[in-house]
């Protein structure tokens, strides 16, 4: 569903020309792939911001029918049903985004992978809240779970998987995509000013609002909602946050949250969450798995060229009395 508002805005602010120009600001927002995108625009002309919100949406749609696991007829599950059985060619830029998935897994040594779907699937998180798995339910989807089992083929552009089983979840990943890529629509389309954000967890912030610096965003207190633990000023840059809150279940005593580490089958331990500040979505999105499964040790020996992040250890599980504080 789609929700649009519009709002005169004329900034107060000291030194600003105010008979140059009176900005709009424009709200809105619609449903994929299984997210709530919501938009924030400022500009001139009603008309063109009106019509960016509305290009830009029906961007996110469109990925919803390339990337969704939830729909049948989309490339991406065309894929995950054939790839096992033979190679399935894909467009240029499905297979440039599970080019650049492999990559994120080699680089973080197998934290991030988008093979994580049976996984998923055991542990009741994909379109449920989540159960407790026996053991060896866990050990027959590991068996189908590892990014070395996806096979490229660059100049065919197809995907192969090497076994039967294997199956591909955009949940990772598709979100930090569409909002670049909703990104580019705006810019596109004159759009100077705007905060792009996905389910509030993976946003883009362009520009500055009138008379602001940058687009104030609050990262949570991941043990309360309504507390903040840091807040940033973004201008021209994202910011992903992956959180044990997000998605989780009790069992036994104790919480599993949808944060899966692919290499042990069971969901992440130590972490309550990672925020990334890279120059694209796509990159910060990607990049909170591995900061949150390996660890502040890890990461510290991984810091990305020009990425800010802040994690909030879970001081129960380490054992330790850090607290949330930026990675140096």
């Amino acid at each position: 569903m789609k929700q649009l508002v519009v709002v005169l805005f004329l900034p107060a602010v000291l030194g600003w020309n105010a008979a140059r120009a009176e900005f709009l600001r424009l709200e809105s927002s619609a449903d994929a792939m299984g997210s709530a995108y919501s938009l924030v625009l400022y500009g001139e002309d009603r008309a063109r911001l009106e019509g960016a919100s509305e290009d830009a949406l029906d961007e996110a749609r469109r990925l919803d029918r390339l990337l969704s696991n939830y729909r049948p007829e989309s490339e991406w599950s065309k894929m995950n049903r054939e790839a096992a059985d033979h190679p399935v060619k894909v467009s240029a830029e499905l297979f440039q985004l599970l080019s650049d998935c492999v990559e994120y897994s080699r680089e973080s040594e197998g934290a991030f992978d988008i093979s994580v779907g049976p996984l998923m699937k055991v542990w009741g998180f994909y379109k449920g809240t989540g159960h407790l798995p026996h053991r060896a339910e866990v050990l027959g989807a590991l068996g189908k779970v590892g990014y070395r089992n996806i096979l490229l083929d660059a100049a065919a552009k197809t995907v192969r998987f090497s076994k039967p089983g294997v199956e591909l979840d955009p949940g990772g990943i598709g979100k930090g995509y569409a909002v670049d890529r909703m990104v580019d629509v705006l810019r596109k389309d004159g759009v100077n000013i705007a905060l792009v954000s996905a389910s509030g967890s993976s946003i883009y912030a362009m520009g500055a609002p009138p008379g602001e610096a940058g687009w104030k965003i609050r990262i949570r207190d991941p043990r309360d909602e309504n507390k903040t633990v840091q807040e940033v000023t973004l201008k021209n840059e994202s910011m992903s946050t992956s959180g044990s809150y997000e998605k989780f279940f009790w069992a036994e005593g104790r919480i599993y949250s949808h944060i899966m580490d692919p290499r042990t089958g069971y969901p992440s331990r130590g972490m309550l969450s990672a925020s990334v500040i890279t120059p694209l979505t796509l990159d910060s999105e990607a990049w909170t798995k591995p900061y949150f499964i390996n660890g502040r040790e890890w990461a510290a020996h991984h810091l990305q060229k020009g990425f800010r992040v802040f994690l909030c250890p879970d001081t129960a599980e380490a054992g330790t009395g850090q607290s949330c504080a930026w990675l140096q």
